[in-house]
């Protein structure tokens, strides 16, 4: 079904196709040409973190970044019930378990819950932005510091949440803040795990690319001409954020009050605008008939069928699933764009 208003596209009006044009006339279109370092420098530099280290996706991102740390075969993550899938199957990929942590009410995991999930075998930490919510870093970096765990920061809907944790990883997905169609990136203050991703990123190549590889590696590269795309997106990520910022407030200041509808707590980042709905499954089905997309909330992890344990009923993860949703949020998204949207909103709830 085609939508006038659907939920997400990217916005390429900078110089996206310069940049694409130059990788294909320049006959550099693979992973080792210029942009894909220009974009790492240019995305760390942003952050103001030491190094970038850019992949095929947001899930590879947070694969090679457990890898790096030593994740493997008996050691425990812990990972959000409220996010979705792929930050849980990072940890699966390589052979360790996540073990869930519920939500708070901004939606991110709850720091209150951390420290009874921690036993000996737990290794990392991953808290997710979820939405664009930063999570409370200050409480989760102390809690890694009284055990002694490491961090890695799922940043796949945060663009513009800078980093605090050992990594933090970003997705470029064609959804996201800023894309390259697909595509990721890690970032780090660390040097040598910095080194230690970009290894394994790229097959563990020997310095004399002599072909002995002497670990198990993968080939999750970016290449030059997706590279191309998302530096020329860095390169207006302040605006980008700012018109996203607007899109926020213009949203909350004509939903407020709306009988039937939950504003969330606000978003650090715009990614997606969230929200919970009385009748929500109705309210999706009457704007889809009006031209506009909207997206079910993240189900939570132990409601999955690779992951089902009991209990997730009472989950605060699942209270929200079961009425959340999001709407129409892309970074061209106009006033009365907008304004057409909280109209059909207040319609179905007879406050028009």
């Amino acid at each position: 079904m085609g939508y006038k208003y659907p939920v997400s596209q990217p916005w390429l009006e900078g110089r996206e196709l310069e940049y694409v044009t130059k990788a294909v006339t320049g006959n550099w279109i693979s992973s080792q040409g210029p942009y894909v370092r220009q974009f790492e420098e240019a995305f760390a530099a942003y952050n103001g973190v030491a190094r970038g280290v850019a992949c095929s996706s947001g899930t590879t991102a947070l694969t090679l970044a457990l890898r790096a740390l030593g994740v493997g075969p008996g050691d425990e993550v812990l990972v959000p019930e409220f996010t979705m899938i792929a930050s849980a199957w990072a940890v699966t990929y390589l052979g360790a378990t996540p073990v869930f942590v519920d939500c708070g009410d901004d939606l991110n995991m709850d720091p209150a819950l951390i420290e009874a999930k921690v036993t000996p075998r737990t290794k990392v930490i991953m808290p997710v932005h979820v939405y664009g919510r930063r999570c409370d870093m200050d409480a989760i970096m102390a809690i890694a510091f009284e055990y002694g765990l490491r961090v890695v920061e799922d940043s796949a809907e945060a663009h513009g949440v800078k980093p605090v944790g050992d990594i933090a990883c970003y997705s470029l997905f064609a959804n996201k803040i800023i894309t390259s169609g697909e595509g990721g990136i890690c970032l780090t203050g660390d040097h040598r795990l910095a080194d230690q991703i970009a290894h394994l990123r790229g097959m563990a190549f020997s310095k004399e690319h002599n072909f002995l590889h002497k670990k198990l590696a993968y080939n999750f590269r970016l290449t030059n001409l997706q590279a191309a795309v998302a530096l020329a997106q860095v390169e207006r990520l302040d605006e980008i954020l700012e018109r996203r910022a607007a899109i926020d407030k213009h949203y909350t200041a004509g939903l407020e009050g709306i009988s039937g509808i939950t504003l969330m707590p606000p978003r650090d980042v715009l990614w997606m605008y969230d929200l919970l709905a009385d009748r929500r499954d109705e309210l999706m089905a009457y704007l889809a008939e009006e031209g506009i997309e909207t997206r079910y909330f993240f189900k939570p992890m132990s409601r999955q069928p690779g992951y089902l344990a009991d209990g997730w009923e009472k989950l605060n993860a699942n209270r929200f699933a079961e009425t959340g949703l999001y709407l129409p949020t892309y970074t061209q998204l106009t006033e009365p764009d907008q304004d057409f949207i909280i109209g059909k909103i207040r319609g179905f709830y007879g406050e028009e």
